[in-house]
């Protein structure tokens, strides 16, 4: 019987210190009119907004000098994406990049990719997006069909990945694709590639959410040929890097802080005189969001150790979006009003009306619920 590996020690006062000097940066983006708070948030695509963080020293935090990063520790980095969240400021391109694809890249790509691509990630010049999910797979990445195929020094890759956010605006994609035989485990031959959305071969098309919003996208590969030079680990080795680059995606804050802006608002709604259900709902709800965001520390200080926090990366993004799916659920019952995209110079109608449209898919992205509860069951030896 496992255990999980969670910690409360406080903050480094490193950590600390950074918090200070991200809301300094924070509040002269917002002086200047760069962003409107309780619209924004981790998926907001500002490219401008991602180089000046670059400049300000505020992207690559974790990465080696010698690649353009600062060299500092996943809780400085943590305490960072919580004021950058918090603040709802416009980090979408940048954030898959730093978060994710970055590190993986500095783990295990080769030497010229690392050389290329990570100094333009710490510069918030290098936006990333995730090939992951495919049409008729669901969650499941070992049903994953889109194909590489080995000629000569390149790979020609065939087929198509879906929800993939932000495709039509990133430089690159982390592809998840298959290179041989699955195995009877069904997780072998799958390899991940560094996919230049820039080059022939790569098409584009868009899914509209509810709101005509443009964030999702269907990617096409037609004999899309890739240097070996971007394979990113061993040939057959993505279903392993694939797990460690989760942990990096479903550990952070921004798996229960999406909708932080709305909970804002709706304290400022309420006022400073709550009624007694008023008080007990979002006491219970400060309450929740601060071990969550004890949790996630926690991981961020396994990740620094050199851990692959797996189980405990899978619990944090499970209890997260039960939190975020609950927020829009209780400020309606709290403030009886009729939510809105449109409602001009009513911050928490407006709040309320863009979560209440997102958050069905907080419990999808980055795995199902079904999925993270078996991870964490087989991760505690119960199956």
């Amino acid at each position: 019987m496992h255990s999980f590996r969670f910690s409360a020690e406080p903050l480094p006062p490193e950590a600390e210190a950074a918090r200070a000097s991200v809301r300094a940066f924070l509040d002269a983006e917002w002086a200047a009119g760069h962003f409107v708070p309780h619209r924004t948030s981790w998926t907001t695509f500002d490219a401008a907004f991602s180089r000046r963080a670059g400049a300000a020293g505020l992207i690559g935090l974790t990465m080696p000098e010698a690649y353009g990063g600062h060299g500092r520790s996943g809780l400085v980095r943590f305490v960072v994406t919580e004021e950058m969240l918090a603040a709802g400021a416009p980090c979408g391109a940048h954030w898959i990049a730093d978060r994710q694809s970055g590190p993986q890249i500095l783990r295990h790509g080769t030497e010229a990719a690392k050389r290329a691509i990570l100094p333009r990630i710490c510069r918030g010049e290098c936006a990333f997006g995730i090939g992951m999910s495919e049409p008729n797979s669901g969650s499941d990445l070992a049903a994953v069909r889109t194909r590489a195929v080995r000629d000569g020094d390149d790979w020609v890759i065939n087929g198509s990945k879906i929800w993939t956010t932000n495709a039509h605006q990133v430089d690159y994609l982390l592809a998840l694709v298959r290179t041989g035989e699955p195995g009877p485990d069904r997780h072998g031959g799958l390899t991940q590639f560094i996919v230049d959305m820039a080059a022939p071969g790569v098409t584009v098309r868009p899914i509209l959410d509810l709101s005509g919003h443009h964030e999702f996208n269907e990617v096409f590969f037609t004999d899309y040929r890739v240097p070996d030079a971007m394979r990113v680990g061993a040939e057959g080795a993505g279903w392993g890097l694939v797990t460690e680059e989760l942990a990096f995606e479903r550990s952070g804050p921004d798996r229960f802080l999406s909708d932080y802006r709305l909970l804002v608002e709706l304290v400022d709604r309420i006022g400073p005189e709550p009624d007694r259900f008023q008080a007990v709902e979002t006491g219970r709800m400060v309450a929740q969001l601060t071990a969550l965001l004890g949790m996630s520390a926690s991981v961020a200080r396994l990740l620094d150790q050199g851990v692959v926090p797996g189980v405990e990366a899978a619990l944090v993004k499970d209890v997260g979006n039960s939190f975020e799916r609950a927020v829009p659920e209780i400020a309606r019952r709290l403030v009886p009003v009729e939510p809105s995209l449109t409602a001009q110079g009513d911050a928490f109608r407006e709040a309320l009306g863009g979560v209440t449209l997102r958050a069905p898919s907080f419990t999808l992205r980055g795995g199902t619920r079904e999925v993270l509860r078996g991870v964490i069951a087989r991760g505690l030896g119960l199956r």
